[in-house]
């Protein structure tokens, strides 16, 4: 068993990260070998419990590591989750400051907007497809609070699923408009192609995804509530970013969202030119 004192420290070492933009060592180092995904999760209460107590409203959640491109890219083999704040949320075409992150990524995914609460596990395939209210398309902007992404499971489950921010069209779409499991993704980083993919990336389909989600938060006793946001996972490899960067994403039937960084980012220095 881990030692609730480590466990503490974890948590601390990612609140700082995130309060000064100075990413920090890989927490397994403090948690040590016996530290398993329970752990991270662990870590990852304290922090949302602190972030809710402050008064920063939960808008939804998010499952992380569901593309086997994103598997490779950071060496994680199993989805996640990690909870979402309104404060992170961005509707299409409005900018995100890169102040607010660190070592920002993008994934261009399906977000779900349910409409009534997830909460008798385990849920049905149909149970879940009959509780969303609509479909939009998304981009996250991941991030890590661990230096140079040198993430585990348990770094990243403890490090909120490495959540940074999140953007979503304002065009709901039914799923009867479109089909979820074969939706085609493309991803432009400044014009240029960057990534692609189609929801059989997500874990086969993101609404199995989905109830993925909504099995293991009823198991962690936190499920799903109307009127929640599910960030479903990639649907293709993820792009670093920096400031400045204009991300633009295609979804065929299901739209299109688009956004930019803007500023300077925590590690960035001043341009003493300007």
């Amino acid at each position: 068993m881990i030692e609730p004192s480590l466990v503490a420290d974890a948590a601390a070492a990612l609140m700082e990260a995130e309060r000064t933009g100075t990413p920090v060592p890989p927490v397994r180092e403090i948690l040590g070998d016996e530290a398993g995904i329970s752990t991270g999760y662990a870590v990852q209460e304290i922090n949302t419990g602190l972030w809710m107590a402050q008064g920063r409203r939960v808008s939804g959640r998010k499952i992380g590591v569901t593309s086997p491109a994103v598997q490779r890219q950071v060496g994680v083999n199993q989805p996640d989750f990690g909870t979402l704040f309104v404060d992170t949320e961005y509707g299409a075409g409005v900018e995100i400051p890169a102040a607010r992150l660190i070592q920002p990524k993008a994934e261009a995914e399906v977000a779900l907007v349910i409409d009534r609460d997830l909460d008798r596990a385990p849920h049905g395939f149909v149970e879940v497809l009959n509780a969303v209210a609509y479909a939009l398309p998304a981009i996250e902007i991941v991030d890590s609070r661990i230096t140079d992404w040198d993430i585990s499971i348990v770094d990243t489950v403890a490090d909120n699923a490495s959540c940074g921010a999140y953007v979503v069209g304002d065009m709901p779409v039914r799923l009867s408009q479109f089909d979820i499991r074969t939706v085609p993704m493309s991803m432009l980083l400044n014009g240029a192609a960057a990534s692609s993919g189609s929801g059989v990336e997500c874990l086969g389909n993101p609404l199995q995804a989905a109830r993925w989600l909504a099995d293991t938060l009823c198991e962690r006793g936190i499920p799903l509530r109307a009127g929640d946001v599910v960030m479903t996972g990639a649907l293709g490899p993820m792009v670093s970013l920096t400031s400045g960067d204009h991300v633009f994403a295609d979804f065929g039937d299901l739209g299109t969202i688009e956004t930019r960084l803007v500023g300077a980012q925590p590690f960035e220095q001043p341009d003493p030119a300007a």
